[in-house]
């Protein structure tokens, strides 16, 4: 016979894998972005790619900024202004630089 729902073992247990990903999807997420950035530039999409990977430092910021620390993981370095204030200019300054380059 199975045991009720409230008497199962918490998932870090059940299955440790997964609950560590589940608790980096704020890291897991913009890695994925910043990966698709980083495939545009491959395939030669050199600025669209940086205008992704951009956006997805200026996401990192914005979710350490709404998330609360339990729930940001290891998106979470310094403290909570620092974290965003270091990743809103980098972000800004990649879009910024990759739309301010001419194209030939």
């Amino acid at each position: 016979m199975t045991r009720p729902a409230a008497a199962r073992e918490p998932l870090y247990r059940r299955r440790p894998l997964l609950a560590g990903f589940l608790r980096q999807w704020p890291l897991l997420l913009v890695i994925v972005v910043v990966g698709a950035g980083l495939g545009l530039v491959a395939l030669e999409q050199w600025r669209s790619g940086l205008v992704v990977m951009g956006l997805a430092v200026l996401g990192a910021g914005v979710l350490r900024l709404l998330l609360p620390a339990r729930r940001i993981g290891f998106l979470a370095v310094r403290s909570r202004r620092v974290d965003v204030a270091l990743s809103s200019v980098v972000g800004i300054a990649v879009v910024s630089i990759a739309l301010a380059i001419p194209v030939e």
